[in-house]
Parts: structure tokens; C-alpha cells; sequence
């Protein structure tokens, strides 16, 4: 068994219950013209204590599927919202 991924993104929703909805952004590089691309998804994520707020800075390990579109948890929480 292989290791678990990691993400770390901004919370930009926890309207829901135990869940989150994390925003996640990544810089590629085109192929061809060597720019620089802000790509980014969104991920939800279970968020046992409901300890999130928006925009919180958390990470993210891949789990087994929780439900129907919840396959990560919120590991740790790594810098709080003003």
C-alpha cells in the first residue's frame, strides 16, 4: 500500500455539517510557452470537530470514501483566518 496524498489549500466553504470544501491551487508550466498557470480544484473534506472556518489554511490526507464525494479529511489546521 502506498502512502497517502497530502494537499494543503484555503477552506472556502463550511456551510455544511462535518464537511468542508477546500480550494487547492497549483502552478504548472505550459508545454509549449514555458508561462506560468494557476490551475485549482476543490475538494471536500471531513472536518470531524466542525473546527473550520472560511479561509482557514488546513491539510488535506486522502482517505477512503466517506460518502458519495468526501474522499479526504482535515489533518491539522496550519494557520486560522482573521
Amino acid at each position: 500500500m502506498g502512502k497517502r496524498r497530502i494537499l494543503t489549500g484555503h477552506v472556502i466553504s463550511n456551510k455544511m455539517d462535518k464537511t468542508v470544501v477546500v480550494k487547492v491551487s497549483t502552478r504548472r508550466q505550459h508545454r509549449r510557452y514555458r508561462k506560468f498557470i494557476n490551475y485549482f480544484k476543490k475538494y471536500k473534506a471531513h472536518d470531524q470537530e466542525n473546527a473550520c472556518n472560511t479561509g482557514d489554511l488546513v491539510t488535506l490526507v486522502e482517505t477512503r470514501p466517506l460518502s458519495k464525494e468526501k474522499r479526504w479529511r482535515v489533518s491539522e489546521i496550519l494557520e486560522r483566518a482573521e
